[in-house]
């Protein structure tokens, strides 16, 4: 089952809210945003529209309704709407297993059991009915994991290791997994002692009640995962806040086993505040093109009517996840490519047009690239030789950072040019940034995107124009007639707030602009990171 859109109206946090514009081939969405941002609602908006669609309950209480001046409105079934990419089941077990929701509130710190109890058909269990709602799953699934060899042995069973190993060896691997040191081998006599035990490096039998707090949050979310999954089979699986008491790097590995556990037919949703998670799910998405897709809840007023399309998580979408989830350190995190290029950093004498190259390459750069920080180093020869000890500073404080050298091509030669690069020193192919910025190609595009298409071919004219009329300046420098070429785009398509001189111009309306797909784009890749587009 696949999600498709959302319409929901006077619902907790929600006025009126949309959802819309997920594809069919989205097997994970990540919701994304700060605390208080409609993420935890979203799924109790999901959850009360499957209990009302399978089982027919609804409410009429303060938690689940919009309160307008502690008025509560009354409820009416047209007040969320689902629509998924299949078709929605009409029988009842399929009804029963369309969404499946974990709260944030997971805390199941010991247990220990003496006796088997039959459960509840796990279709007809609601283990919370709120986000808010404490989430204990580890025991109930012990019951059910313990269930299974009744089933078989239609007795009491005998726990021989090889059966026992066959039993959990499907929750077992992605735990040893994330933990290489913890391997659960045991049941104990659930007649007596039944809990779950491990061996943890020289301890053996080690208790559940003994494993630290992130050890029992990832073996609750994969027994309940390796559980559930044989009964929910064609189901939405909501999980607010995974990441709970874990660090980064065991939150985007639990993305990883979580993502690869859920069946082919079902979707993984995501709340996270983790950097390591949706990162993790970025990566996934390089990997498979249209897997993944992210849904940004912040800075939103949900008082008023809203719109939440898939968005691209750009260089925007990670600083301000980095500050949601860092708060005051976000600016200390480091990036994994630095490329130092020419240029001022911010200061009296640079004005507005400060770091004006590296963020002109930010703009053009910041969807494929935005783990990619651009910062100016200098001249040709300072960003060249390091004069100003950037590249070695970043050295020696961001363990693992590439650093590019970025210089402008100017009269280099070509053999000066091959030695450079023997330095490690990347050089345009071009001979300047406005080379680029002000080519044919962009101008064209430039006039199309404005609906201007019949102005295309004027502008070029005057740009022609403009260079003859300038018979000293180098034939492949348009640095030094760019002014003119800006007032002519002015001109002839009639630009309002293109920026206040050329150089704004070029930052804000041209390098935004450039996309993949123009050969622009593709020659200042290959010169920048050295990848060549095909």
């Amino acid at each position: 089952m696949r999600f498709k859109s959302a319409a929901i109206k006077d619902y907790k946090r929600f006025t009126d809210l949309t959802v819309q514009g997920i594809p069919d081939t989205a097997r994970l969405i990540m919701l994304a945003g700060p605390n208080g941002s409609g993420k935890s609602s979203f799924f109790d908006a999901l959850s009360s529209w499957h209990k009302m669609y399978a089982r027919r309950n609804t409410w009429n209480d303060d938690y689940h309704m919009k309160v307008y001046s502690r008025e509560i409105r009354p409820w009416s079934e047209e007040q969320i709407s689902i629509e998924f990419h299949d078709p929605v089941p009409s029988d009842e077990q399929g009804k029963k297993k369309l969404v499946y929701t974990r709260s944030a509130f997971r805390n199941d710190p010991d247990f220990q059991s003496n006796q088997v109890q039959r459960g509840p058909d796990p279709l007809d269990e609601t283990r919370v009915n709120r986000m808010i709602d404490n989430d204990i799953a580890i025991s109930r699934n012990y019951q059910r994991l313990v269930g299974q060899v009744f089933n078989i042995f239609r007795v009491e069973p005998m726990m021989t290791d090889e059966f026992t190993n066959s039993l959990i060896s499907p929750i077992r691997d992605p735990v040893k997994r994330l933990f290489p040191d913890l391997v659960l081998n045991s049941l104990s006599n659930p007649m007596e002692d039944g809990t779950f035990r491990f061996t943890k490096r020289a301890s053996e039998g080690f208790h559940f009640k003994n494993l630290s707090g992130g050890e029992k949050a990832v073996f609750d979310l994969v027994l309940d995962f390796v559980i559930a999954k044989r009964a929910y089979d064609n189901t939405l699986f909501c999980i607010d806040e995974p990441e709970a008491h874990m660090n980064a790097r065991l939150q985007a590995e639990l993305l990883s086993v979580l993502y690869e556990l859920i069946p082919e037919s079902c979707q993984l949703i995501l709340a996270t505040h983790s950097i390591g998670m949706m990162r993790r799910a970025r990566d996934i998405e390089a990997t498979s093109p249209g897997s993944v897709i992210f849904l940004d809840f912040g800075e939103r007023n949900f008082d008023q009517p809203q719109v939440i399309e898939p968005t691209v998580p750009d260089r925007a979408f990670w600083s301000f996840a980095y500050e949601v989830a860092l708060a005051d350190l976000a600016e200390l995190v480091a990036p994994e490519r630095v490329v130092i290029c020419e240029g001022e950093p911010r200061n009296k004498n640079t004005g507005q047009n400060y770091s004006h190259d590296a963020r002109c390459y930010e703009r053009m750069f910041q969807h494929e690239f935005p783990e990619a920080q651009f910062v100016p180093g200098g001249n040709a020869s300072e960003v060249a030789d390091d004069k100003r000890g950037i590249g070695y500073a970043i050295g020696l404080l961001i363990k693992g950072a590439e650093v590019l050298r970025l210089i402008d091509r100017d009269d280099q030669s070509p053999e000066e040019v091959s030695d450079m690069n023997d330095r490690g020193v990347r050089v345009l192919s071009k001979r300047n940034l406005e080379s680029f910025l002000f080519d044919d190609e962009v101008l064209r595009h430039l006039g199309n995107s404005l609906g201007k298409s019949d102005k295309v071919e004027e502008l070029l004219d005057k740009k022609r124009a403009i260079r003859e009329s300038r018979p000293d300046d180098r034939p492949d420098d348009l640095k030094p007639a760019s002014g003119r070429i800006y007032l002519a785009c002015k001109d002839v398509l009639g630009l309002t707030q293109p920026g206040d001189n050329v150089k704004t111009f070029m930052r804000d309306t041209l390098a935004p602009m450039i996309n993949p797909e123009m050969q622009v784009y593709k020659d200042l890749k290959r010169d920048i990171f050295g990848i060549n587009s095909t």
